[in-house]
């Protein structure tokens, strides 16, 4: 069974948490990202929903409430233009930039994390057709998709959702990797292994081949895949260095490949909107940063 991540921040006073998949599943589900915010007293800048960028694409149930996206790059604010979400089940492909969501009442929402190349495998989807997209699931994904789409939303117990996913994606995925993967896929992992992968899966190695693949199946250019990567790195081992009274930004550039602190701020606020030390506050501080607090 899917099991759940350690829990969130104590500073958190709603239920969101990250569920992992089992080993057999690793390579295809990055994890499931619950939230449920029914008979949480919150304020109105509590109920939005701060994402950084990802190579990951995502199925978004919303069993409770509503969802409203903000225009990229517009600021967390009651002025700011709202965007309806056109359906209760919804595809995101992988995003270059931050997003911001608003929920105006209590919320409850279930996001599905795949890595792309596994969605392409089982269903033939190129993630590049889809990068900074979303649509309704029905629009995106066939028949079999879209059942699993409607079961999921229509249960009430959130221990269903995981079972009713797994039934679904176990004997799709063991049939085209029958070999477990590990336990947890960062992203730098998962570059890695898809470079060679798309370097060595075909008669074509030429430069341009390679890239074309890891297009089709990832959406990005290897390049952007490493800014992912190393961005995802560099805030771990950031989160990792604060908790124990250490942290040192200048360290943390040199450690992952940054020219320098500079360049490490101009990245993070690329990919998540804020700058290093302001995006450390705000995750420690705001409720709706949420999704960086219970990320591995």
């Amino acid at each position: 069974m899917l099991s759940p991540a350690p829990d969130c921040a104590a500073t958190a006073p709603t239920v969101s948490r990250l569920v992992l998949p089992q080993s057999a599943l690793a390579g295809c589900v990055r994890g499931l990202m619950v939230r449920d915010t029914r008979g949480v007293a919150l304020s109105e800048a509590q109920r939005y929903n701060h994402f950084p960028a990802t190579p990951l694409c995502s199925l978004v149930w919303c069993h409770h409430g509503e969802a409203h996206g903000l225009p990229p790059g517009q600021p967390a604010r009651a002025d700011t233009p709202r965007l309806a979400m056109p359906a209760p089940v919804l595809f995101f492909g992988p995003t270059t930039g931050p997003m911001i969501s608003h929920n105006p009442g209590p919320v409850r929402s279930l996001v599905l994390l795949l890595m792309p190349d596994a969605l392409h495998a089982l269903t033939g989807l190129t993630a590049a057709d889809w990068v900074d997209r979303y649509a309704a699931l029905a629009e995106v994904l066939d028949a079999d998709w879209q059942a699993l789409g409607a079961a999921v939303l229509a249960e009430p117990d959130d221990a269903r959702w995981l079972t009713l996913i797994e039934d679904f994606l176990q004997p799709r995925w063991a049939a085209l990797r029958p070999a477990a993967a590990p336990a947890v896929q960062r992203y730098r992992d998962w570059t890695q292994a898809l470079a060679l992968r798309a370097a060595t899966s075909a008669p074509g190695r030429s430069l341009r081949q390679v890239e074309r693949r890891l297009r089709q199946w990832a959406g990005q250019p290897m390049r952007e895949l490493q800014v992912l990567a190393r961005g995802e790195q560099a805030f771990l081992q950031a989160r990792a260095a604060g908790e124990a009274g250490r942290l040192s930004w200048a360290e943390v550039a040199a450690d992952n490949g940054y020219a320098d602190q500079s360049h490490l701020g101009r990245i993070t606020r690329r990919l998540t909107g804020f700058a290093p030390q302001e995006l450390t506050r705000r995750i420690a501080e705001e409720e709706s940063f949420w999704p960086y607090r219970i990320w591995m």
